[in-house]
């Protein structure tokens, strides 16, 4: 809900001004002040306000009113209690594959702000590609998720968001990605239980240190390192991030951001850890490319060679390549790890084809990038856990002017939400078998003629990486880097859950901020398989 907070307080100063000056008369007190009739027409004015907006606006007079949607709700609130209170995208799941729509389904949030949840091809074609620029991260978003990703590809808009795109093309171009493959299957220490989430993390920092800005964080070896305990501690789901979340949606965000608790300065302080290392390390490498010694083909040096960044704006790439480059394959590595544990199948299916193709990871054979990507089952299951569990269930959009989506005209200022996950598990979309985690969609065989994309009839059907200038502009490393990485673990431990009941999928307990994974961790039993 966006509250003319300006319009408001402008109107009440003039208003207080005119009447305690030229109408003092008309007032309820004899001897008036400036200050309190400014408060007293304040609050008359944003209570008026907050009855057109909660009540009146969305329920009577929003030209999207007549658009298909869940029933009930609360009258002030809609569906923001079921929405908080389930999984991240669960809801828009459920109405996706139960509410009769044309490929847009309308709700009520937090205090009755409605939310476009695009569901179809087409629509998401639109939104997406054909009118990408349309539609924008909303500015609470952008300044939230920019204290710790800098303001990089990820939230850049416009006319920059393409600039940066442009020159950070060539740094994740296939030649490039495909030579960064090499040395990644980093395997887990030996433990009997570990919790999957952390090794994940620890993992993939140290890849995308490496991959990315020629660097090794030292994570897997020390739990304590600088950036792993950094993200760690800000990427762990708490009640203040939640609290602070939820105010963000009614309050100023630089107010919210200058409130006194200990999660802002939490974010802070990792903010500026992150960005010294990240600074350090460009200056490194800048001075190796003005010594003519810069060799390095990591993301960094790359994108430094191109010439088309400043020292500031290449911090915000690398914040933003650190941070979501190894939450989410962290994220992916772990609901892979948890599927695997609920089909044991699956996962004996899999450690046989990468023992028979690849070989032992203590062997001095180098593994090429070419053997992974023929390794067709393990292909397979990375494409089905990212359309089961995306790392990223939903994302927020909003427009920016007057557009149309598949012939509806959509007000300036409408916020759309983009559900990989109600997408990706679409019944119209996936068939019958939809809600099933099955790695066969994904393999080439007569009787499925869109093995490619797992069966379904568009490449729209699967959203992990969403599509169009604003798709995910390493997808390609992030699925290189995931099936290397599954297959390092996979081929050398056998994983089982530790409290099958605790695990069970149909309670449970899921949380996050950016990305969605167990609230609790994932705990399994490891257990070396010798021979490999």
């Amino acid at each position: 809900m966006d509250i003319p907070y300006k319009a408001i307080t402008g109107l009440a100063a003039v208003s207080s001004f005119a009447f305690v000056t030229y109408f003092p008369r008309v007032l309820p007190y004899s001897q008036p002040s400036y200050l309190g009739t400014f408060a007293q027409i304040w609050g008359v004015e944003f209570s008026i306000g907050l009855f057109w907006y909660i009540i009146l606006y969305p329920k009577f007079f929003s030209p999207l009113r007549h658009l298909p949607g869940p029933k009930g709700g609360t009258w002030w609130c809609g569906y923001f209690p079921e929405i908080i209170r389930k999984p991240s995208g669960e809801p828009m799941k459920e109405w996706a594959n139960t509410i009769p729509n044309e490929g847009i389904i309308r709700y009520l949030s937090i205090f009755n702000t409605e939310r476009l949840v695009i569901v179809s091809p087409k629509a998401l074609s639109e939104v997406l590609t054909t009118k990408s620029y349309d539609f924008v991260k909303p500015s609470q978003f952008r300044v939230g998720l920019g204290r710790l990703l800098g303001i990089g590809i990820l939230l850049a808009e416009g006319d920059e968001h393409r600039t940066q795109r442009k020159n950070l093309m060539p740094a994740f171009a296939f030649r490039h990605v495909k030579n960064l493959l090499a040395d990644e299957t980093s395997v887990a220490k030996k433990e009997n239980v570990l919790e999957v989430g952390e090794w994940a993390s620890r993992t993939t920092l140290d890849i995308i240190g490496i991959a990315g800005m020629g660097q090794d964080f030292g994570s897997i070896r020390d739990p304590d390192a600088l950036l792993s305990r950094t993200y760690r501690k800000v990427f762990t789901p708490s009640l203040g991030a939640q609290l602070l979340g939820f105010m963000a949606l009614i309050l100023p965000s630089w107010f919210v951001h200058r409130l006194p608790f200990s999660r802002n300065d939490e974010i802070e302080k990792a903010a500026a850890t992150i960005k010294d290392v990240c600074r350090q390390l460009i200056r490194d490498k800048k001075e190796k490319l003005d010594n003519g010694r810069l060799t390095d083909i990591d993301i960094l040096s790359v994108a430094l060679e191109s010439g088309g960044f400043t020292e500031e704006n290449l911090v915000n790439q690398m914040m933003t390549f650190l941070a979501a480059g190894h939450e989410t394959t962290a994220t992916a590595m772990t609901w892979a790890i948890y599927m695997l544990c609920l089909y044991p199948d699956v996962q004996s299916r899999l450690r046989k084809e990468i023992r028979e193709h690849i070989p032992s990871i203590e062997d001095s054979t180098t593994i090429t990038s070419q053997e992974i990507d023929h390794l067709q089952y393990l292909n397979a299951v990375c494409n089905e856990v990212l359309r089961y569990y995306p790392p990223v269930p939903v994302t927020l959009r909003e427009a920016v002017r007057d557009t149309v989506i598949t012939g509806i005209a959509i007000p300036k200022g409408t916020r759309v939400m983009i559900t990989p996950l109600a997408v990706n598990r679409n019944n119209e979309l996936w068939g019958p078998d939809t809600q099933k985690f099955d790695p066969d969609r994904w393999l080439q065989s007569d009787s499925n003629p869109h093995s490619a994309n797992g069966g379904a009839p568009s490449n729209y059907a699967f959203m992990t990486f969403l599509h169009g200038p604003r798709s995910c502009i390493g997808s390609g490393f992030a699925r290189s880097e995931f099936a290397c990485l599954l297959a390092s673990w996979i081929g050398r431990f056998e994983f089982a859950l530790e409290d099958e009941r605790l695990y069970d999928e149909k309670n449970l307990k899921i949380r996050g901020q950016a990305t969605a994974k167990p609230a609790d961790g994932l705990l399994v039993k490891t257990k070396i398989i010798e021979g490999w």
